[in-house]
C-alpha cells in the first residue's frame, strides 16, 4: 500500500522540473513529509530508475527507511532525472495520476 498520495508525488515531479528557482520550495515540501511518505517517495524513484522491480516495492521502501543516512530531500535532489524516475515508477506500479496532473495545471 502506498504511504504517499499520488498527488504529492506529482507535486514533486512538477516542482523538480521548474529548475533551480523552485529548489528551496521543493526541499521544504519533501522535508515536511513523514518518514513513511519519504521512504515511499524514494522507493517510487528507485523503481522508476530500475533499481527495484515493481513487485519489490515493499522491499524498496524498507531499504529506503533503513538506509536513510542523509535527509531525503538532499538525497532526492541529487538524483539524476528525479522527475523522470518518479514518473516511470508510478507507471511501473500501475498508479494513474491523470487527475492529479490536471489539478496542478
Amino acid at each position: 500500500m502506498l504511504e504517499i498520495t499520488p498527488a504529492k508525488v506529482v507535486q514533486v515531479i512538477y516542482q523538480s522540473r521548474e529548475g533551480p528557482g523552485a529548489e528551496p520550495e521543493l526541499r521544504a515540501f519533501i522535508a515536511a513529509q513523514n518518514d513513511d511518505e519519504k521512504a515511499h517517495l524514494t522507493a517510487i524513484a528507485w523503481v522508476g530508475r530500475g533499481s527495484f522491480e515493481p513487485q519489490e516495492f515493499a522491499e524498496a521502501a524498507a531499504t529506503a527507511r533503513a538506509e536513510a543516512t542523509v535527509p531525503t530531500e538532499d538525497y532526492l535532489m541529487e538524483m539524476t532525472d528525479l522527475s523522470e524516475n518518479l514518473e516511470a515508477g508510478l507507471e511501473a506500479l500501475g498508479i494513474d495520476v491523470t487527475g492529479e496532473e490536471e489539478d496542478l495545471l
